[in-house]
C-alpha cells in the first residue's frame, strides 16, 4: 500500500489490476465539472431536438468538449503525481515500465 504523507489518496497494488483512492480535492472538482457536463449534453440534446440554430449547437458541443479536456487533464495531472511518481520512487522496473506505456498509450490514443 501507499500513504503520501502530503496526499489524500490510497495506491493498492493487487495482482489483478492497480487500485487507487484520487486525491479528495481533485476528485470533487472532477465530478463537479462532470455534473456540468452532464447538463450542457443534455442542453445540446435539447437544442437539436428543438431544431435550434446549426452553430449555436456547434458552440455548445465545442462548450462540452473543452469541458471535458479540463477533466482528462486534472485527471492526468493527479495520474502523474500520484500513481507515476509512486513507480518511479517506490515501484519496480516493471512497474515503471508499465506506467510509460499506459501513458504513452493514452496519449498517443488522443492523436487519432
Amino acid at each position: 500500500m501507499f500513504f503520501p504523507e502530503s496526499r489524500n489518496l490510497i495506491a493498492i497494488y493487487t495482482p489483478i489490476r492497480y487500485l487507487s483512492s484520487m486525491d479528495i480535492k481533485t476528485k470533487k472538482s472532477c465530478l463537479n465539472r462532470l455534473a456540468r457536463i452532464e447538463g450542457q449534453v443534455r442542453g445540446v440534446r435539447n437544442m437539436v431536438a428543438e431544431d435550434r440554430y446549426c452553430i449555436d449547437i456547434l458552440s455548445q458541443i465545442n462548450a462540452a468538449r473543452a469541458a471535458l479536456d479540463k477533466v482528462e487533464q486534472e485527471v492526468l495531472r493527479e495520474h502523474l503525481q500520484s500513481c507515476v511518481t509512486h513507480a518511479f520512487h517506490n515501484g519496480s522496473l516493471k512497474e515503471r515500465s508499465q506506467k510509460i506505456d499506459e501513458l504513452i498509450k493514452v496519449l498517443d490514443s488522443q492523436r487519432r
